[in-house]
């Protein structure tokens, strides 16, 4: 009888084992994860929460069952509030006017740009061709599993697709999105002697709303101005995951280093 208790409680708690393993490994092994690190956290909240409540609810049935669907309608609440932001800030603005644009890196691969660092290499040298009076900021250091700089590759590509190459300055130490914007910020006032107050961010659709918060913290206007993901099941997953990382920022904030 014990055993028949038991049993259906067992095997989501074990699943919390390598959920925990692979937090661990996305928070203190691999770089560039810490977000990946509060899914795993999160999903091992859940698992718990809705495994362990039916125990309290047979125990207080009414307060077990509000507690139980107060939470599932909150987080269900957080989750669509925080994903229709994004949606929209995945619009952009791009038809307003600026003086510069940061162009935000993404990884580089063995053999060139990924595919999300090609659609905002392409992204960008259409908005700028559009708009020939913009300086570009391109914004990326190197990982240690990419043979260059983000922002050296984006220079090169620009370059090779027909912009000017006095119209690019590099930032070539960035490790996170903070740091793009942080950084790019320090040059632009380091070359023209005066700090932006209004900024264009070119960056992956979906990363839009993450990156104006970054902006705003930084003290400036913020402008979005979107590359459009060419591959379909990576802009859902995005899309999807974004909601993890808007989450670890407002949690953690100067801390976020995605």
């Amino acid at each position: 009888m014990l055993k028949d208790k038991i049993r259906p409680i067992l095997w989501p708690l074990l699943l919390c084992v390598p959920l925990g393993i692979l937090g661990f490994c996305c928070k203190y092994v691999l770089v560039g994860y810490s977000f990946s690190a509060l899914v795993c956290l999160c999903l091992i909240g859940l698992i718990l929460f809705y495994t362990l409540m039916p125990f309290l609810t047979l125990r207080f049935p009414k307060f077990g069952r509000i507690v139980t669907r107060g939470v599932t309608v909150v987080g269900f609440l957080i989750c669509a509030v925080t994903e229709g932001l994004i949606l929209h800030a995945s619009l952009g603005s791009a038809e307003e006017p600026v003086d510069y644009v940061v162009v935000l890196g993404a990884k580089v691969r063995s053999w060139g740009p990924s595919i999300s660092l090609w659609d905002r290499i392409y992204a960008a040298a259409d908005y700028l061709t559009e708009h020939p009076d913009v300086v570009a900021v391109v914004s990326g250091g190197q990982g240690d599993d990419e043979p260059e700089t983000e922002a050296e590759c984006m220079y090169r590509e620009l370059v090779n697709l027909g912009i000017q190459p006095e119209r690019i300055l590099m930032e070539t130490q960035a490790k996170s999105t903070w740091e793009n914007i942080r950084f790019s910020l320090d040059l632009l006032e380091q070359e023209t002697g005066s700090r932006p107050t209004k900024l264009g961010i070119l960056s992956s659709e979906y990363h839009l709303f993450r990156a104006s918060l970054f902006t705003k913290k930084a003290g400036v206007e913020f402008v979005g101005i979107p590359a459009e993901t060419s591959r379909w099941g990576q802009k859902v997953n995005h899309f999807m995951r974004e909601v993890a990382g808007v989450w670890h920022y407002i949690l953690l904030g100067g801390s976020y280093d995605a």
